[in-house]
């Protein structure tokens, strides 16, 4: 009920931008938009809801997608290699700027809903991501490194994608549910709504959660960066000392 609220109290704001556009629009909202990563965070369940409203009051069906992206980072990807039964890394590759996370939502497949060129200019679906790739590198390789990449951030939880994941009523409301995993990392994450019909965007909105960390796991994070030589000096100490108790532990039973 709280979403179904909110999206109400949105729509009492809307008749002053119908005013001043003829074209459809959209009024998004998010369940939360801030989400605290503490000890024991397990994930979270985003709720992206909202409607499409067009002040011509046409008859129009309108497809809904939604794609989530978390802030971005330089990453390199390094392919390994069995030699001699052993696996080594082998040849490898530098992105400057990858999502680190990315969930997409939508009405239906997203090329029942527009061609591959509109896909790949708004980054709809895991298929035509804009990955940044640093150096010379041929097509055919990039193509693979990329394709890793994805499928490991699938297995990681961090990449999805949701063909029918979001549900329309009455060809006006709009909801989408995306998890969050536990694994994410703080920093802004944007929610981009495209409101599609007859294969052509014909309206965008987007909205911000912000995913930070509070607190004791707040202060651990930042005496990592600012004294990350003493943070790994008393991380190895902690080890060790666990390792000597553990077996002084064992040795007395």
């Amino acid at each position: 009920m709280r979403w179904i609220v909110a999206l109400l109290l949105a729509l009492a704001t809307a008749p002053a931008a119908l005013a001043q556009d003829r074209d459809p629009i959209l009024v998004p909202e998010i369940s939360q938009h801030d989400i605290v990563l503490r000890q024991g965070f397990t994930g979270a369940n985003l709720l992206l809801y909202g409607a499409v409203l067009d002040p011509q009051d046409r008859a129009i069906e309108y497809d809904i997608v939604v794609v989530l992206k978390g802030p971005t980072e330089p990453i390199q990807v390094r392919e390994k290699e069995r030699v001699f039964g052993i696996w080594i890394n082998a040849e490898t590759t530098s992105y400057r700027s990858v999502p680190s996370f990315y969930a997409m939502a939508s009405s239906r497949p997203v090329l029942d809903i527009v061609d591959e060129r509109t896909a790949a200019i708004y980054e709809l679906g895991l298929s035509y991501l804009q990955l940044s790739p640093s150096g010379s590198i041929n097509p055919a390789e990039q193509q693979r490194f990329s394709e890793g990449l994805v499928d490991l951030r699938q297995r990681q939880g961090l990449y999805a994608q949701y063909d029918e994941g979001v549900h329309i009523s009455q060809g006006v409301l709009y909801r989408a549910d995306i998890p969050i995993p536990s694994n994410v990392i703080s920093g802004r994450y944007v929610a981009e709504t495209f409101a599609i019909t007859d294969g052509r965007v014909i309206s965008s909105a987007t909205s911000e959660v912000q995913v930070f960390k509070k607190g004791f796991e707040l202060g651990v994070e930042e005496a990592a960066n600012d004294y990350a030589f003493f943070y790994g000096l008393f991380a190895v100490g902690l080890s060790v000392f666990m390792g000597w108790a553990a077996g002084r532990l064992f040795a007395m039973i």
